[in-house]
């Protein structure tokens, strides 16, 4: 799956199969020179995105809850049915969010992470990158920074947590402070993270109707015909 920017300054490829992203290869224009710059995932190294992970993890733990029970048991109570389906519910939406939701960094969390080791060439000290899963899109930020020069530090404020940092955002790292200059985001749609979310809400949807029939009938459940 491909994206650009609306002014065209980031253009890449990227290949997500599962829960990694095995492939990105990414072209960013630099704004000061239009110097052009390339950098890949090395052929060697494929980077996990949490979220997907976290999902898959909350998606096994509801089939848990499902499927831990011998093939003939037999529920007692609606009660019993009720709480099942407030444990499986949670699951589900705790996955879903985890899509919907991307993590808050801070930029010293994003310098120091993994994925700064992933390229080849090796990226800049003055470029930074992130990914993440936003709804059924596949996103990255590019991040161009600048050093701060001592005699501009005294009205230093770091930049706190955030899934998309803005221009003017400062940070230290190391014994150096940086201001963020130019940010450059860029999103592809993946077909599947699509699917998943409306498998999401209809089973959301089918535990809740569950729910509302044990509601219903549970008011008749001493009720005897004459």
């Amino acid at each position: 799956v491909s994206s650009h920017s609306s002014t065209d300054q980031v253009k890449g490829v990227m290949t997500l199969q599962g829960d990694a992203l095995c492939q990105a290869d990414v072209n960013l224009k630099m704004p000061r020179n239009n110097q052009l710059l390339h950098f890949a995932f090395r052929e060697d190294k494929q980077w996990k995105l949490q979220q997907i992970q976290d999902a898959r993890n909350h998606v096994n733990q509801a089939i848990y809850l499902l499927m831990n029970r011998d093939v003939n048991y037999q529920f007692k109570t609606g009660l019993e049915v009720l709480k099942l389906m407030d444990a499986v519910m949670l699951q589900l939406s705790r996955a879903r969010n985890r899509l919907t939701t991307p993590a808050t960094l801070t930029l010293p969390e994003i310098a120091s992470s993994g994925l700064t080791k992933m390229f080849t060439p090796a990226l800049p000290p003055d470029i930074l990158v992130n990914f993440y899963i936003n709804l059924n899109k596949l996103c990255l930020t590019v991040y161009q920074l600048h050093v701060l020069q001592p005699s501009t530090t005294k009205n230093f404020k770091p930049a706190g947590g955030s899934v998309l940092h803005n221009p003017g955002a400062m940070f230290e790292f190391g014994s150096q402070r940086y201001e963020v200059s130019h940010v450059h985001k860029v999103e592809c749609v993946v077909p599947w993270l699509n699917d998943a979310l409306v498998f999401f809400t209809v089973s959301l949807q089918l535990c809740q109707q569950l729910k509302d029939k044990i509601s219903v009938f549970s008011s008749y459940w001493n009720y005897r015909p004459y």
